[in-house]
């Protein structure tokens, strides 16, 4: 039985789960990407990490959504593949969005707070559609668990730890 630690988000696979290498991991988390999902993982060398997990903010066919929904706060996932604990360490970053002109600027959100979080964003607006008629214009929901649940699943069925980060290096 997979085990983990409420307190840092640690994650354990079942006993007896073959381990695959980092570069076998770093493919698997990749290949979760897809079109149709409002989040991607990318690169990280940019940051000085393995891979960063991100909202689809910038994407031309995903912030017109996060726009009309009037997102204020997003947050990414910093990992780093550690290959001689066969751990994955994780750090939740939360930024501010400001909208302008319909165009997403990110900084870095005003608090102490990077570690672990759980983020859900959601909501509503009813106006009049496109046939004229009164009705529901969108509706959304942002929940940060769907980024970081097919990263943890994909990282315990690859033999690996997902380790969440809250205080020190990743």
């Amino acid at each position: 039985m997979a085990g983990f630690d409420f307190l840092t988000g640690t994650k354990r696979p079942a006993a007896g789960t073959p381990v695959l290498p980092a570069q076998g991991v770093r493919e698997r988390l990749l290949g979760l990407n897809r079109p149709t999902a409002p989040w991607q993982i990318i690169d990280g060398a940019t940051e000085k990490v393995d891979l960063i997990a991100e909202w689809r903010i910038v994407d031309a066919q995903w912030f017109e959504i996060f726009a009309k929904a009037g997102l204020k706060k997003v947050f990414r996932i910093y990992m780093k593949l550690d290959e001689a604990s066969h751990e994955l360490r994780a750090m939740d970053r939360e930024y501010s969005v400001e909208w302008s002109a319909g165009i997403p600027n990110l900084s870095l959100a005003v608090s102490s707070f990077k570690g672990q979080s759980t983020s859900v964003e959601f909501g509503q607006a009813f106006g009049f559609t496109e046939t004229l008629a009164p009705g529901q214009i969108y509706k959304y929901k942002f929940n940060s668990n769907e980024l970081k649940k097919p990263i943890q699943d994909t990282v315990l069925a690859c033999g690996w730890i997902y380790k969440g980060v809250a205080f020190g290096k990743l």
